[in-house]
């Protein structure tokens, strides 16, 4: 018998593969003979560069680079040797969690960071990057990611590095000679247009700090036009160009990023297609699976999957909410807090409550086999 275990992480507990390590450890004690085969998933946000790193048998490094505010600060990020692929978060570097010591600016929040992590992958070698574009604390349009990438901008006829404050000065942008050939793929999963009243200021700004839209959405819409004549491209519409405060924008235009379901881009990468098919069992869980994690979650697409594929599945949480949608897409679902048990204790002893928890699952789960 041969069981996949393809999890997310439980958030704020155990990270992914901490997680597969303890479902497999208890799974061993009801499946003696089986052969296992651990496949740390994500969905594109937190946690994604780290478990696609450890299942692609990448080492973890770091490079300095600065935060959205300017600070100095040390990013991490995976590098797959074998593939020349580099894998980021761009939260690492321009995350609204780093710089939440400070007051909301969004006037000075920038991508540059981002862009400094990229280069870096690239003198490394990178042939291809993969990132995920989530929890982002700009609304930049990916301008820093220009000018740490070498795009040179023009006043008048004079090389000036612009601001946002000052992006409007700006008459004409010019693409960096140097810059090496490169694949990208862009995790994101919503559809925002860079401008309007769908887009990356109205929607997202204000949880950054934005408070004059029409201040803002001046500036991307300049540098979307900038884009569109100097460089002959114009992803302002382009679904997922407002992720990240437009940075989905910055990728496609300064990069040619191809934007993709952060799930998809996991599950290609990872194989998972393949894996699944190989399985007599699939397991799969996150922190909670409620109908949300149907939703272009990591466990809702690995249930899809398997149910695709004419496999059972069994989704272990911390909580399930036994809804009929959830519950159509699972043969077995195990919940691991005890109902009475305070949250804080159950997320301190979410390792051993995963184990108990299985174990007492052996029936059903002998069942599925």
């Amino acid at each position: 018998m041969r069981i996949l275990i393809a999890n997310d992480k439980f958030k704020g507990s155990l990270p992914a593969e901490k997680v597969g390590f303890h479902i497999k450890n208890s799974l061993i004690t009801v499946f003696p003979a089986a052969e296992f085969d651990l496949c740390p998933i994500a969905d594109g946000g937190e946690g994604t560069a780290l478990a696609m790193t450890t299942a692609l048998a990448g080492d973890w490094a770091s490079g300095p680079t600065l935060d959205a505010q300017g600070r100095p600060i040390s990013a991490g990020y995976g590098w797959v040797a074998g593939a020349s692929t580099a894998i980021m978060e761009m939260s690492a570097a321009s995350g609204l969690a780093i710089v939440e010591d400070l007051e909301l600016n969004p006037l000075t929040a920038s991508t540059l960071g981002t862009g400094i992590l990229i280069k870096i992958a690239l003198e490394k070698g990178a042939r291809r990057i993969l990132i995920g574009i989530g929890g982002s604390a700009t609304n930049d349009g990916g301008l820093g990611l220009a000018l740490a990438l070498g795009y040179t901008f023009k006043k008048a006829g004079q090389s000036f590095t612009p601001t946002l404050a000052t992006l409007l000065e700006a008459d004409a942008i010019e693409k960096p000679a140097a810059l090496p050939s490169f694949e990208l793929i862009v995790a994101c999963d919503v559809d925002n247009p860079l401008l309007g009243p769908r887009g990356a200021t109205r929607v997202y700004g204000p949880q950054k700090g934005v408070h004059d839209f029409p201040w803002f959405e001046r500036r991307l819409e300049h540098l979307a036009d900038l884009a569109r004549r100097d460089l002959g491209v114009d992803p302002r519409d382009v679904p997922g160009a407002g992720a990240a405060g437009g940075l989905g924008f910055g990728l496609m235009a300064f990069l040619d990023g191809k934007l993709v379901n952060g799930f998809d881009m996991v599950s290609a990468q990872l194989g998972l297609e393949a894996r699944v098919a190989a399985a007599d069992l699939v397991v799969t869980g996150e922190g909670s699976l409620d109908e949300q994690s149907l939703q272009g979650k990591g466990p809702g697409g690995v249930a899809r999957l398997a149910r695709h594929l004419g496999k059972k599945v069994v989704g272990v949480a911390g909580a399930v909410d036994g809804s009929a949608a959830l519950r159509a897409q699972f043969d077995l679902l195990i919940p691991i807090k005890p109902l009475t048990m305070p949250l804080p204790e159950a997320m301190r002893r979410t390792g051993e409550l995963l184990e108990s928890a299985v174990r007492a699952h052996a029936e059903p789960l002998r069942a599925l086999s």
